[in-house]
């Protein structure tokens, strides 16, 4: 039994601390005729590095950290063609990212360099099908500026 696998290695490890102890070599009589030098001890000098108090040095790079999850799909609607010729592209994102995630995620995901991010939450909507009523769903969209002559081929 699994549980008490604990108990059977407690007794194992007491097992080999008993034989380490009876398996201890007897000495060796030392002959006093046969004396061995005595070795010199050589104090080492140990050098302190030297701390070096900088100014933490700034990512030049981009960070290639992002996730997939942030961006569900690009929002395509005759606002958002109109958008794209302004380098301003508009995209559907999950309700529990942020702008800086977002941007991260376009930029990872496209390959293109964000300018600004914009976040919109589109409530739910009342509708009605014959004598049901219901709610269409509530979404986040952001509008996401590029880089002038940069380009994101969604279609």
């Amino acid at each position: 039994m699994a549980l008490f696998d604990f108990l059977k290695r407690k007794k194992e490890i007491e097992k080999a601390k008993k034989k380490k102890v009876t398996k201890t070599p007897a000495k060796k009589p030392v002959e006093a005729s046969v004396a061995k030098p005595e070795k010199k001890k050589v104090e080492k000098k140990v050098e302190k590095p030297e701390v070096v108090s900088q100014a933490p040095a700034f990512k030049t790079k981009r960070s290639t950290d992002f996730s997939y999850d942030a961006v569900k799909q690009p929002h395509i609607s005759e606002k958002s063609t109109y958008l794209a010729e302004k380098n301003q592209y508009v995209f559907e994102i999950s309700p529990n990212h942020n702008k800086n995630e977002v941007r991260k995620s376009v930029e990872g995901l496209y390959g293109v360099d964000v300018l600004s991010v914009n976040i919109i939450k589109i409530p739910a909507k009342k509708r009605r099908l014959g004598k049901t009523q219901g709610f269409r769903k509530q979404f986040k969209k952001a509008i996401v500026k590029i880089k002038e002559g940069q380009k994101i081929e969604i279609l």
